[in-house]
């Protein structure tokens, strides 16, 4: 049981498809939500909604958190 507990956890790490990271790369430079939006073709309400689900699924309350996350892990 134990053994098995210890490989789940490797595996537990939220994981970020292609366009989350060119959204969270944008935010990144320091844009705002509306310049980030036009660049990645997208509304700015679908923009700040994939930001909210982004930051859900990593747990984290800001995009700014998110992007310090991606960032960290070298995805950015």
């Amino acid at each position: 049981m134990e053994q098995a507990t210890l490989m789940r956890r490797g595996t537990d790490e939220p994981r970020l498809c292609e366009e989350d990271l060119k959204l969270l790369a944008q935010i990144a430079s320091g844009v705002t939500a509306d310049v980030a939006a036009r660049k990645l073709e997208l509304s700015a309400r679908t923009l700040r909604r994939r930001l909210r689900a982004i930051c859900d699924r990593l747990e984290v309350n800001t995009p700014i958190e998110a992007v310090v996350w991606a960032a960290r892990r070298q995805l950015i």
